[in-house]
């Protein structure tokens, strides 16, 4: 049989589920029951009545799926999937960060650990971080942690004012503006569409700004034109499909290769070999302290009745 083969007659017989985020391999996203980012993912394993749920994603994401479903097992098919930004905020540091300063409301984006979300009184993900700003009473101080990037573009378009913690992602930060500029002088009716947690510099020279589904939806409505696109190139492939006929692009890196996209190598982690066999052993699993995962779950509900 065919590996893609096995791997639906395992979900059928165990009766699991398999959620791939955008920026997964394209053979992974053929393979899923569900593709999409952070905040549809988040959604779609709180409602499911699978009973295992195989994510391929990064650590990150299947502790959030483990948390907004404690009683179900949760796989990673590699455990080694991790994310940069998550893991420039450690959940003691950041204790220490808000013990610093008390008087704030604290809202962490999704690329965090669940030791981070724990402590926190909102999560969000570029989908809706600035729904959930603009939640919280004006008079309030917010901590917004960890990505300083996507920090700094609420901030401009909430006309709020948020105490950033130094965080950002490798990927997102890697774009070249002036690579960016001369590939658009190559094609001249290119639309820049860029993901928030870029640089600002780079951000300033887009024409559309949003997260990886709003991307997608923008590319959706004009499914010939011509797109740079200033995200992981993993988009692409959905992209693609959504709009065949479409001109993508990605937006070239400052890598002094021939190499002109942006990838996630935690993200690339996960293979169809490494999915399957994760399926037919139900391991690697993941675990999180049950107390640590009740308070975790306080934030991710809240972003979950604001969206």
């Amino acid at each position: 049989m065919e590996l893609s083969e096995k791997i639906n007659a395992l979900k059928e017989r165990k009766n699991a589920v398999i959620l791939a985020h955008y920026y997964q391999r394209p053979e992974i996203q053929q393979a899923a029951d569900y593709v999409g980012d952070s905040l549809e993912l988040s959604v779609k394993a709180a409602a499911t009545d699978a009973d295992i749920i195989v994510f391929c994603g990064v650590h990150f994401m299947a502790e959030t799926a483990k948390i907004v479903n404690p009683d179900k097992k949760v796989l990673l098919p590699e455990p080694n999937a991790g994310c940069s930004l998550a893991d420039s905020c450690s959940g003691q540091d950041f204790m220490d960060f808000i013990a610093a300063h008390p008087d704030h409301v604290v809202v962490t984006y999704i690329n965090a650990s669940a030791a981070v979300k724990a402590v926190s009184d909102y999560v969000c993900t570029s989908s809706n971080a600035v729904k959930v700003v603009n939640s919280i009473p004006k008079d309030r101080p917010i901590i917004f942690a960890p990505d300083k990037n996507l920090g700094r573009y609420v901030m401009a378009k909430t006309n709020r004012k948020l105490l950033l913690w130094d965080g950002s992602c490798i990927v997102h930060e890697a774009f070249s503006a002036d690579r960016i500029i001369a590939l658009h002088k190559k094609y001249p009716k290119a639309e820049f569409i860029a993901h928030p947690e870029a640089e600002p510099h780079i951000l300033k020279i887009a024409t559309f700004i949003g997260s990886t589904s709003q991307l997608l939806a923008y590319v959706k409505k004009n499914p010939k034109g011509t797109f740079i696109v200033g995200t992981e190139a993993g988009i692409l492939n959905k992209m693609a499909e959504a709009a065949p006929e479409a001109t993508l692009l990605p937006a070239p890196t400052m890598a002094s290769n021939d190499c002109s996209c942006s990838e996630c190598a935690f993200m690339k982690m996960n293979t169809l070999e490494k999915l399957y066999q994760c399926l037919k052993d139900e391991m690697p699993e993941i675990h999180v302290d049950p107390a640590l995962a009740r308070k975790a779950l306080e934030p991710v509900s809240r972003m979950m009745q604001l969206s």
